[in-house]
């Protein structure tokens, strides 16, 4: 069965975007060794999967080339399927995306059991935090910048105990962790 994983960029104290989406608190740029890291997380993806909001920017941002990025992680963003998750499109205005609505563990249990490489999620806070609730991920690359915002939108559903364990940390030279968790099942 395929693997579920996160990639997330998070705040130190546990949030993945402001009070209004602001993403302005991100450490830029990325060291070579994050890139490398980051390179090698996505070397066995062969399917994004992302929420519809994330996906207005993210696959449009890809599409145009994103400044400081090489042509080998342009060509990679492009070049695999994305699933975007939502109930308000019913067919994809993007290349190479599909739209899924519906039940989202069915959705999820369905891709995880077709073959293949692991499968991303890229982000989407809504799509995050439900993954989290239904214990649908199977590891979380959650990148930490070194700034606290003190408000904003949580990685982690309030209210909601997550046992999770570390299979590694990793401190890169432009002062983001990547800390590698795995959540404990029962």
């Amino acid at each position: 069965m395929r693997k579920l994983k996160l990639q997330l960029q998070i705040t130190a104290d546990g949030y993945m975007a402001g009070p209004e989406g602001e993403m302005d608190w991100l450490a830029m740029p990325w060291t070579d060794d994050l890139n490398t890291y980051v390179g090698k997380l996505w070397e066995p993806v062969d399917c994004i999967v992302l929420g519809r909001r994330l996906a207005e920017g993210f696959i449009p941002a890809w599409e145009s080339g994103p400044e400081g990025e090489d042509q080998e992680s342009i060509d990679k963003m492009n070049d695999t399927p994305k699933v975007v998750i939502s109930d308000s499109l019913t067919e994809s205005p993007w290349k190479n995306a599909v739209v899924a609505g519906g039940d989202l563990t069915e959705t999820i249990t369905d891709l995880k059991s077709r073959p293949g490489g692991d499968i991303m999620v890229a982000g989407g806070g809504t799509l995050v935090r439900d993954l989290i609730t239904r214990g649908l991920l199977d590891e979380l690359h959650l990148f930490l910048n070194p700034t606290a915002i003190g408000a904003g939108m949580p990685v982690f559903p309030t209210g909601e105990y997550r046992r999770l364990e570390l299979v590694t940390a990793r401190p890169f030279e432009c002062g983001v962790t990547g800390l590698h968790f795995e959540p404990k099942r029962s």
